[in-house]
């Protein structure tokens, strides 16, 4: 047969399997129909959410048959800020309600931004997984790189896991609170559930100076053509599927040889079904279970990142009001000590007051001002962690220079409502997200465990196969006997004289095909294969620390559990504490109102000094700052409250839609503030 008939017939065949390959594979693996592929993302715009595209669902060869070996673009992160800033600049001011706040924490927070990509990144892990291969594990840990609140370098320390995170779950090795998953996702080796087709195709010349009479010929010459293709698979139930397809066309001048081109063919199928190592759904889907379950707990993770972030712009919130409150107290202490210093200065000079009382005063006026400096340069600091906190970017210079005034005020409700502790406390272990992460680790654990089980067991396989070959080609010219010029030339020569073998008539390479299953020369068998290590001292290792690890981890959900009782009651009791500390310092502002109303008529009737007037003075603004102190401190119980009992976004109205976009559509709503009457008394922070 000639090369170029050879070449097309093979080519077409490997089209053939080429197409059989990708059916039986998408069949196998994927009973639903896989959607066209997902176009790539854009560069958002500014008002834009984030796009949590759907990563689970992997390209497939249809349309587009090199779909799947096409690399994504994703778009890079945007960081603009949202208009809603621009929305609320009045005057080259920042005019921001708590509401305000949290929903531009949603939209522009950076923790929450990074956060999001945990979404997008788990579903790779679930593809993988499908895939048979090993999953990489989640990032789960909480973002704290926004400084403010109490965290972030200010008060607080730093998450220690990647890109500043705290530990999380979801993943070999990350592990929860200190508990280490080292066995998570071992076990027997899974076989690739994605059809693997590889294919060979050499040509190669060959060429031997003879070195023996009975190679025939001063030089041997040969030229080998081979077209190999083989098929492999694996399934979720521990079978392995093995198809191996051979084409070899060799042509030689070598007169021993009866066909000259000689076409061989053959074909191999072949089936393993692990029996005891490796047998079974619960050992090869392992990492598919695992991999969902980390998706899972990425979206726990997320809502926890949301109620992390929220609580920490709604303290720094409180924060920042309590910084105007202080640079206010401060500023009304500072004119009163201002103005009794010039009513001392005009007595000394008509003789009715003694020069002592001027140097009270300038050391009261002196104290103020520095009071009132380190008010005012607090009150800048926590006006630039809250720009930092709710946008993107700084960059911009009307945000940069805006003072940032906040409009909403702490509402103290008449009367406290106290729920009893045990509601509470139940409200938490059914909410928190901490504990919904503990227990889906736990759960990927147990699946894991099963696994590691198995690993344990020598491996035992039954294997079955059916294959054949076929045999074509054309007489050897140089293998026929009247070529030939003596008789050890003769020897096993093809037709007269000695018709030692007898001529060949010519075999296509369809024939050759058609014995490959007509049983013309079957190959077939079945057999066992086992393996047993002797001692088995690593699989026994590795089996005791896994269910270590899960008794571990069975400790720790306990221990959160009782931790998570003790905040729930803690946050409650603290509640309790700052209401009475509020009406304690109310009394005392009232108090010191009064005391200084009364010293200051003494004061003008001569029965007092203009030192007990500064002492009471001073008393009403220490009693003052306590109050606002009191009432921040207050608010900031309130919120812990909620996020002890996991109930902070609902009690806000955040939707976690919202946050996953970054793109707020329902204006949240935190309860127990009030509008400030007029926010534009805020006065911007006093230089120092």
């Amino acid at each position: 047969m000639s090369l170029p008939r050879l070449n097309s017939v093979n080519r077409l065949t490997a089209a053939v399997l080429l197409a059989g390959a990708f059916s039986i594979g998408s069949a196998a693996q994927d009973a639903t129909q896989t959607p066209p592929p997902t176009p790539q993302a854009s560069q958002p715009a500014a008002g834009q959410g984030f796009v949590v595209r759907d990563y689970t669902k992997p390209r497939s060869h249809f349309p587009n048959p090199v779909g799947p070996y096409m690399s994504r673009s994703l778009a890079p992160p945007n960081l603009s800020n949202t208009a809603r800033i621009d929305q609320l600049m009045q005057d080259g001011k920042l005019l921001i309600s708590i509401d305000d706040a949290v929903a531009l924490a949603l939209e522009n927070n950076l923790d929450i931004g990074i956060a999001r990509y945990n979404l997008n990144i788990a579903d790779t892990d679930v593809v993988r997984a499908k895939a048979g291969a090993s999953i990489l594990g989640v990032n789960a840990g909480v973002v704290q790189n926004t400084p403010g609140g109490g965290v972030g370098g200010l008060g607080g320390q730093v998450g220690s896991g990647t890109g500043g995170t705290s530990a999380g779950a979801g993943g070999a090795g990350t592990g929860t609170g200190g508990i280490v998953g080292s066995t998570l996702g071992i076990g027997p080796i899974i076989t690739s559930f994605d059809p693997i087709l590889t294919g060979n195709l050499q040509w190669d010349h060959f060429n031997q100076i003879a070195s023996s009479a009975f190679t025939g010929v001063p030089v041997l010459a040969q030229n080998t053509q081979t077209y190999n293709f083989s098929y492999a698979q694996g399934f979720q139930s521990g079978t392995n599927m093995s198809v191996g397809f051979n084409n070899s066309r060799i042509s030689t001048n070598s007169p021993f040889t009866t066909l000259s081109p000689l076409i061989n063919s053959s074909f191999q199928f072949k089936l393993t079904q692990h029996l005891l190592q490796g047998f079974g759904f619960a050992a090869n889907n392992r990492f598919i279970r695992i991999a969902k379950n980390n998706r899972e707990i990425t979206d726990v993770a997320f809502r926890l990142q949301t109620i992390t972030t929220v609580d920490q712009i709604e303290n720094m919130y409180w924060d920042l009001v309590f910084a105007y409150e202080n640079v206010r107290v401060q500023k009304e202490s500072l004119a009163f000590a201002q103005k009794t210093l010039s009513d001392n200065q005009k007595q000394v000079q008509i003789g009715s007051l003694a020069p002592i009382e001027v140097v009270r005063a300038q050391s009261t006026v002196a104290a103020d001002q520095q009071a009132l400096t380190l008010a005012a340069t607090n009150l800048q600091l926590q006006q630039l962690l809250m720009k930092n906190a709710l946008s993107r970017t700084l960059v911009d210079p009307r945000l940069a220079d805006a003072d940032v005034i906040p409009t909403s005020t702490v509402r103290l409700p008449a009367q406290e409502d106290i729920q009893p502790t045990q509601d509470l406390v139940n409200e938490a272990l059914s909410h928190r997200a901490e504990l919904a992460e503990a227990r889906i680790n736990l759960a990927s654990t147990e699946i894991s465990n099963k696994a590691v089980r198995s690993a344990l067991l020598p491996s035992l396989d039954l294997f079955a196969y059916y294959g054949g070959s076929g045999l074509g080609g054309s007489q050897n010219q140089a293998n026929l006997c009247a070529n030939q010029t003596s008789v050890e030339q003769q020897f096993g020569c093809a037709g007269p004289p000695i018709n030692l073998i007898p001529v060949t008539s010519p075999v296509g390479y369809t024939s050759a095909l058609n014995e490959l299953v007509n049983s013309a020369a079957p190959d077939k068998g079945a057999g066992l294969t086992l393996n047993i290590p002797l001692r088995n001292r690593a699989a026994q290792s590795a089996q005791i620390r896994s269910e270590l690890e899960y008794r571990q981890a069975q400790m720790r959900l306990q221990q959160i559990e009782n931790q998570i009782r003790i905040e729930v009651r803690n946050a409650q009791f603290a509640v309790q504490q700052n209401r009475a500390s509020v009406e304690s310092a109310q009394a005392a502002v009232r108090l010191g109102h009064e005391s200084l109303d009364a010293e200051q008529k003494k004061f003008n009737l001569g029965a007092s000094t203009s030192t007990l007037v500064l002492q009471n003075e001073s008393a009403l603004a220490t009693a003052e700052s306590t109050l606002v102190s009191a009432m921040a401190a207050y608010e900031k119980s309130r919120v812990e409250l909620d996020r002890a009992t996991g109930l902070l976004l609902d009690h806000a109205g955040i939707l976690m839609a919202d946050a996953e976009r970054g793109q707020v559509t329902h204006s949240p709503n935190v309860p127990y503030v009030a509008p400030r009457e007029n926010p534009q008394s805020m006065m911007p922070p006093a230089q120092p």
